[in-house]
C-alpha cells in the first residue's frame, strides 16, 4: 500500500475529486493548507493598507491506496489539477509499512479494499 499527498489549487479540487471517483477511488482526506513554492508573492489590500501575501491557500489531498492504483491516480492527479502555471502544487508518494481499521481491529492488507476488490 501507499499513501499519496497532493497540494494542489482549491479551485482544482472539485474536478479532482470527479477524477478520481471516476477511477474507482472513493477515501481520500482533504486539507486546507497554505504554502509556499515558486508561485510569486501578490499584493492584497485591507482597510485601505496594502499588504504582501506569501504563504498561499492550497488543498491537500491524502490517499491510501493499492500498490497498482498509485499510477492512475497520479496522472488523474495531475490530468485534473494542472494548470500549467507556477502553484500547481506537487505530489508525494510514500510506503505505507502497517494500517488499522479502528472499529474492527483488522490489520494491514486486509483492509485494502481495492486489493481486496481485485483478489474477488
Amino acid at each position: 500500500m501507499k499513501k499519496i499527498e497532493a497540494i494542489i489549487r482549491p479551485e482544482k479540487i472539485t474536478e479532482t475529486i470527479k477524477g478520481l471517483k471516476n477511477i474507482g477511488i472513493t477515501g481520500f482526506t482533504v486539507s486546507q493548507v497554505v504554502g509556499r513554492g515558486k508561485q510569486r508573492d501578490t499584493e492584497g489590500v485591507y482597510r485601505g493598507k496594502s499588504y504582501k501575501v506569501t504563504l498561499h491557500p492550497k488543498v491537500k489531498l491524502e490517499i491510501v491506496l493499492s500498490d497498482f492504483m498509485v499510477e492512475p491516480t497520479i496522472k488523474t492527479i495531475i490530468k485534473t489539477a494542472q494548470t500549467g502555471e507556477d502553484g500547481d502544487g506537487k505530489i508525494y508518494v510514500y510506503p505505507i509499512l502497517e494500517a488499522y481499521n479502528i472499529r474492527t481491529g483488522a490489520s494491514d492488507s486486509s483492509i485494502d479494499d481495492l486489493a481486496n476488490q481485485e483478489r474477488g
